[in-house]
């Protein structure tokens, strides 16, 4: 059995869909229902917070994927995470589970050059130096032997009907509307992201090869260009002009302070405004693995999420 913890996100629910296109069994677990409607999966609801939930949740599980995203806050995160972490190693233990962790790149902070599988931590903000603590804990418990364990890296994503997406609801969404984008950042720096059927293949992948455990595999994703290419191939593909809004720090500070999620953001700046480079070209020769295009990525959501209107 495959249990998903934090079931209800865009790259669970890509995952949830590989595997239920593999006729693999699935328990997804979160604090609210997620209507899935299929032969092989049930829903649980617990509060990864809370050990003996977790534990129910995961007996019984071959492979558990720990998928959870939590209020962007970074004193929420410095509460919950480690919790969090320590509850499902704990529960790991106890099952003798495999474990997969989706995680993001912020424990690396600012990186001259090309982010890889071993470029060492050196957080350049709040959250990213709580995601270098959580990432360690998990694989010192790798390097005792206490786990099977394998952190799945991604870049920022699109290709989801979730606000978690700047691109996807501040680019495809307005060019779909006929609006000019808007954009955060400099945009002729080079930034990567993952189209999230990819990461939803890539996790599943990672959960059939036990091969693949107790190391660190950054995900499928095609190669970094700058924002203006991006813009382009985005209002290529919606029939529009390349037209959008720089959104500078200091104007990201000022919405922020009328909103937690874009204060939260604020720290993270620096991603925007620096080349931002994610490699992913171990996981692409292991699995023989070619990440979508952005031309085609986007060309499907103009299908599907984001049609002209």
């Amino acid at each position: 059995m495959h249990t998903i913890l934090g079931a209800g996100g865009p790259v669970a629910n890509a995952l949830t869909q590989e595997l239920i296109s593999n006729n693999e069994t699935v328990r997804l677990v979160s604090r609210k229902p997620v209507q899935v409607t299929a032969a092989n999966v049930t829903w649980q609801k617990a509060d990864l917070l809370n050990y003996d939930e977790v534990l129910s949740a995961a007996t019984g599980a071959t492979v558990i994927y720990l998928v959870a995203g939590l209020v962007y806050d970074a004193v929420i995160w410095k509460q919950q995470w480690p919790v969090i972490m320590k509850n499902v190693i704990n529960v790991t233990k106890v099952t003798g589970a495999r474990l997969i962790f989706f995680d993001n790149v912020y424990m690396y902070g600012l990186v001259n050059g090309a982010m890889t599988e071993n470029t060492p931590y050196k957080p350049s903000s709040i959250k990213g130096g709580i995601r270098a603590g959580i990432a360690s804990m998990l694989m010192d418990e790798v390097k005792a032997g206490n786990i099977r364990a394998t952190i799945a890296r991604a870049p920022d994503f699109y290709g989801t009907s979730s606000t978690n997406s700047f691109v996807d609801m501040m680019v495809l969404s307005n060019y779909a509307k006929k609006k000019p984008a808007q954009w955060i950042g400099n945009p002729d720096k080079k930034h990567n992201y993952i189209y999230i059927p990819d990461a939803g293949k890539a996790m599943f992948l990672l959960g059939q090869n036990p091969d693949s455990d107790n190391q660190i595999w950054h995900l499928p994703t095609a190669p970094a260009i700058t924002g203006r290419q991006f813009l382009d191939i985005a209002a290529s593909a919606y029939q529009v002009k390349p037209k959008y809004m720089r959104i500078r720090k200091f104007m990201l500070w000022i919405f922020g302070l009328f909103n937690k999620v874009i204060k939260g953001a604020v720290e993270m700046y620096y991603q925007f405004d620096h080349d931002y480079i994610f490699d992913s070209s171990k996981f692409e020769k292991a699995f023989n693995f070619k990440p979508t295009s952005y031309a085609d990525g986007i060309k499907h959501m103009s299908q599907t999420f984001y049609k002209p209107v």
